[in-house]
């Protein structure tokens, strides 16, 4: 087990099915404040459908088409990162994050994301990573500007959430974009 600390008593880990309970718990504190931007937050409301929304990451990593990982303030489950899809063959991943109410404003989601940019360029040698988020969502547009992203374009009413179309921002950084500070 690894752990990669983020500061301030925090840690991003892997975040696996046998966590469950602990996803659950966490889920039960952050389903309203993530479920209109993580379309599983209102799809884990028990233990068997958290535990399934884990090892659909699980299976997602065996196949190397995806990741989860959680953050831990204080020993506590407080959030996460994600490859929400990767795409080693063709040098493309999308990363997405949530985060509940009580861990806002400490710049964990920015430090947690920083780390799987970091991993996806240097390690396995991503092209383009991506970062979609709702337009009025404007904390996550915000941590995609930090990680020094370009806002690429807006899919006008392509995502349905409760009966009504939203947009969706595209955020992307490419390999020879990079800020030199995170070569």
């Amino acid at each position: 087990m690894y752990a990669i600390k983020l500061g301030t008593g925090a840690e991003l880990r892997p975040l696996e099915p046998w966590q469950g309970q602990e996803f659950l718990d966490h889920m039960d504190r952050a389903r309203d404040s993530v479920d209109p931007w993580i379309p599983w937050a209102s799809l884990s409301t028990n233990l068997a459908s958290a535990t399934a929304t884990l090892q659909r990451y699980a299976d997602k990593a065996a196949q190397d088409k995806g990741r989860i990982y959680g953050i831990w303030q204080e020993n506590v489950l407080v959030g996460g990162v994600m490859f929400v899809s990767f795409d080693a063959a063709g040098g493309v991943c999308e990363i997405g994050c949530w985060l509940e109410p009580a861990a806002t404003g400490r710049g964990l989601i920015t430090r947690a994301a920083h780390h799987l940019v970091e991993w996806a360029f240097t390690t396995r040698g991503m092209y383009r990573v991506e970062w979609r988020c709702g337009t009025d969502n404007t904390a996550s547009s915000a941590v995609a500007a930090r990680l020094g992203m370009t806002r690429e374009a807006v899919l006008r009413g392509n995502y349905l959430y409760r009966g009504i179309r939203h947009d969706t921002e595209i955020w992307t950084l490419l390999a020879p974009d990079r800020p030199p500070s995170t070569r």
